[in-house]
């Protein structure tokens, strides 16, 4: 079994926002393979299914982006599964929209949902999918990540999350290696 999960901002007033791109990618995967995520354990929502073969569970935390700690581990723990055997995916803005990476592992890279999950799992030793969101000049970050993208930046955000999807497809078929020799390039 491999974990997939989303990090963002549960409501609806988030809905879109940069910081939400963990949820997009999450959401689109499961559309993509029939999955619904609309069981609540109380601090994530999931859903199982499968994904070319492979048997999958897919989560979106209900805590805020700096809590995603908690529903991870709460999500690891009731599965009975490792840290190892669990995709993160999140926005970064150290990356140019558009642009993907995936990692074997690592820091939060100063990202705060990154570092409550590696509080609260004990490890940095679990895959992760970074989106890139850019960095606006006019804003502060935190007003940054918590807006929405712009229209003229859709079309290249609908492609990353395409790119992202296909990029988890990857690793759950193929292996974090394929994955990462094969997306971890420019668009």
């Amino acid at each position: 079994m491999f974990v997939i999960v989303g990090l963002g901002n549960p409501g609806p007033e988030y809905a879109g926002t940069r910081h939400n791109i963990g949820f997009m990618v999450v959401d689109r995967l499961a559309a993509a393979h029939s999955i619904r995520i609309e069981k609540n354990a109380g601090s994530y929502l999931w859903g199982s299914g499968r994904i070319l073969g492979a048997e999958v569970v897919l989560a979106k935390p209900l805590t805020f982006m700096n809590l995603s700690g908690k529903a991870v581990k709460g999500l690891l723990e009731s599965l009975g599964v490792p840290a190892q055997k669990m995709l993160v995916v999140y926005d970064d803005s150290d990356l140019e929209t558009g642009t993907i990476r995936l990692r074997r592992r690592g820091g939060s890279g100063g990202h705060r949902g990154i570092a409550s999950v590696i509080e609260h799992i004990g490890t940095t030793e679990f895959p992760r999918l970074r989106m890139g969101i850019g960095r606006g000049a006019d804003l502060d970050l935190k007003d940054y990540v918590l807006s929405p993208f712009s229209q003229e930046e859709m079309a290249l955000v609908n492609d990353e999350i395409e790119r992202g999807v296909a990029s988890i497809e990857a690793v759950v078929s193929r292996g974090i290696d394929y994955a990462m020799n094969r997306y971890n390039r420019r668009p």
